[in-house]
């Protein structure tokens, strides 16, 4: 059984959130689609600029660009320039690249037990 997207993207969100809090960054709250039709990504500052919203289109494309939208979101949100962009950015990517591993580690390991194979003879 493959985990459906709303599901692996509610929970790429929750990772993400986690990190930033735990950096004392700013977490913004994440959502899909954008209201803007064709669009990948769209970002909304809050009125007081202290945090916002990232939205990322998630079905049509691979995981990973929704991923890279959302990092990119954190890094635009938290007002971040580089070198602190560049290490958060790299901090963020290796985070994330450990929960795509589980995520489908955990897949496929589900996939493994729902399997059934036909008997010959």
């Amino acid at each position: 059984m493959t985990t459906p997207l709303t599901a692996k993207f509610a929970s790429a969100a929750r990772v993400l959130s986690q990190h930033l809090a735990s950096q004392g960054l700013v977490a913004p709250g994440f959502r899909s689609p954008p209201r803007t039709i064709g669009l990948d990504r769209a970002i909304r500052r809050t009125t007081d600029g202290t945090g916002g919203i990232v939205a990322v289109r998630v079905a049509g494309r691979p995981f990973t660009a929704s991923i890279a939208d959302m990092i990119e979101g954190v890094i635009v949100l938290n007002a971040l320039i580089a070198p602190e962009a560049d290490r958060l950015r790299a901090e963020l990517w290796r985070v994330m690249l450990s929960f795509t591993v589980q995520t489908q580690t955990t897949s496929q390991a589900g996939d493994v037990g729902e399997r059934t194979v036909s008997r010959v003879a």
